[in-house]
């Protein structure tokens, strides 16, 4: 299965690589490359992330890494990953503007 990352997840991974470089850029490099990781791992495992709570849709799922949230979307076809954020803070439906379906 394919795993698509959005422009909106690629923006916020670039937001958060930033963020941790101001103190650690080495740290920063190696937490992004998590991330990366663990969404294309969904090309596998797509069923590993749970319902998003927010939506209640089985469709729309997601997966913590560290204190962040990788939102993605699975279809029959492919994973659209959506965005990622920090756990603290709720979803914005803005953030699912890329939503496939």
């Amino acid at each position: 299965m394919n795993v698509i990352w959005s422009a909106e997840a690629l923006y916020e991974l670039d937001q958060i690589e930033r963020f941790i470089a101001q103190n650690n850029p080495q740290r920063a490099s190696e937490f992004i490359e998590t991330l990366l990781q663990s969404g294309d791992s969904l090309a596998y495992h797509p069923d590993k992330g749970r319902v998003v709570p927010e939506l209640s849709i089985a469709a729309f799922r997601e997966i913590l890494v560290g204190h962040y949230r990788l939102i993605y979307y699975r279809s029959a076809e492919r994973i659209d990953i959506l965005t990622v954020f920090e756990g603290h803070r709720l979803l914005r439906l803005e953030e699912l503007m890329h939503n496939p379906s």
